[in-house]
C-alpha cells in the first residue's frame, strides 16, 4: 500500500510538470482576446483497432474522447503520465465528485492546488478502446480542459507520430 501511494505521489509530481504547459499553449489568444486555436480535428479511422488524429496548427493532437461513454474533447499528452480531468468532466461522466479525496498536491500554471486518484471505466476514441483507466480528478479552477496522457497511451498496442498524424492503435 505504501508503495503505490509513493507511486501515485511520483506520477502527480510529474503530471504537475506537464499540465501548465499544455494548457498555456490552449489558453493563449490573439491580442484581440480572440482565439485562433481551430476546432479539434476529426478523428480517422484507418482499420478496426486504429485511430489517427491530425495535429493542429500549434502542432497538439486534439480529438473527441468517450470517457465513461460520454463525449469529451481532449488533448493528447505524452508528457502527463495520467489522464486528468475536472471536476465539472467528471461529474459529466458519472464519477461522484463528493466522494474524492482530494489528497495528491499538484503545481499548476494557476498555482498549488490537489488532485484525487480515480480509475475511468473506459477511455475510447475511434476504434481504439482501453478499460480501467487511471485517471486524476483536478479542481476546475486547476485544470481547464481534458489530458489524455500515459495511463491511456501505454495500454495500447502502439502510437506514433506519422508526419502530423498521431497513429493509435489497440
Amino acid at each position: 500500500m505504501l508503495m503505490r501511494a509513493i507511486g501515485l505521489v511520483f506520477v502527480a509530481a510529474v503530471l504537475a510538470t506537464q499540465v501548465p504547459g499544455a494548457f498555456e499553449a490552449l489558453q493563449k489568444g490573439t491580442p484581440e482576446g480572440r482565439d485562433e486555436t481551430p476546432p479539434p480535428t476529426p478523428v480517422a479511422v484507418a482499420r478496426t483497432g486504429t485511430t489517427i488524429l491530425q495535429a493542429d496548427a500549434a502542432g497538439h493532437y486534439r480529438g473527441t474522447f468517450r470517457l465513461n461513454g460520454r463525449t469529451t474533447e481532449a488533448l493528447v499528452d505524452t508528457g502527463a503520465s495520467l489522464v486528468a480531468i475536472n471536476e465539472t468532466t467528471a461529474r459529466r461522466i458519472g464519477v461522484s465528485v463528493a466522494s474524492l479525496d482530494f489528497k495528491y498536491p499538484i503545481s499548476t500554471a494557476n498555482g498549488e492546488t490537489r488532485a484525487a486518484h480515480v480509475r475511468l471505466q473506459r477511455v475510447e476514441i475511434g476504434t481504439v478502446r482501453v478499460e480501467d483507466v487511471d485517471a486524476f480528478v483536478l479542481r476546475d479552477k486547476a485544470l481547464s480542459g481534458t489530458l489524455i496522457g500515459m495511463s491511456f497511451l501505454k495500454r495500447l498496442t502502439g502510437y506514433a507520430v506519422e508526419g502530423e498524424r498521431l497513429r493509435l492503435e489497440r
